[in-house]
């Protein structure tokens, strides 16, 4: 019992390193960037907090465990900014982090990976607003924050339109939202026109 609880306990300081991968998003209006870990709390949270105003019926277990897994991949890949030029790359190595994770012989969560590719591909309805919910987050810290990220990084509205687009299919409702959020960041000056 020793070494599992040995083990166990050093699959949980691997997963502890989350919380050292920096995000560009500012919390608190702008306080500090957020870790991913903090993230991925605040995903989780989000997403069942969705889930159970929704007309839809949610795995709010499976929808807890996405939220949880999706950013594992970011311990050694690191978190890729959503307008990064790089972007479409960033899940080779996110999933051979994530395969690691789960050869680790303290961890008992035997389908952490079909989590992670469910999550990554995005087709069930869970998967699906977990996507949504991902992308709404960002954003809301944006709006609070005086749209700090979007500046520091010279993010235009055209950007931020075009990675947000989905939306408009999977949650009409959010998208507009979003839309009437977007318009008030550039008339703020927190978005650039373009």
């Amino acid at each position: 019992m020793t070494d599992t609880i040995s083990d166990i306990s050093s699959f949980l300081l691997q997963l502890d390193a989350l919380k050292s991968v920096n995000r560009r998003t500012y919390i608190n209006g702008g306080e500090r960037v957020e870790n991913s870990a903090e993230h991925s709390w605040h995903l989780a949270m989000a997403c069942w907090a969705f889930a159970e105003l929704s007309q839809d019926t949610f795995d709010i277990v499976k929808l807890i465990q996405l939220a949880l897994v999706h950013d594992l991949g970011e311990i050694d890949a690191g978190d890729t900014f959503l307008y990064s030029e790089n972007r479409s790359n960033a899940h080779v190595k996110e999933r051979k982090c994530v395969e690691n994770i789960a050869a680790h012989p303290g961890n008992s969560i035997r389908n952490l990976v079909e989590l992670w590719e469910e999550q990554e591909g995005g087709e069930s309805k869970e998967a699906k607003l977990l996507k949504v919910i991902d992308r709404l987050l960002p954003f809301l810290h944006n709006i609070t924050s005086g749209g700090r990220a979007w500046q520091e990084n010279g993010i235009k509205k055209s950007q931020v339109l075009q990675m947000h687009r989905f939306v408009e299919h999977e949650h009409p409702k959010i998208y507009e939202w979003f839309i009437s959020k977007v318009e008030y960041a550039v008339q703020q000056g927190w978005l650039k026109v373009g």
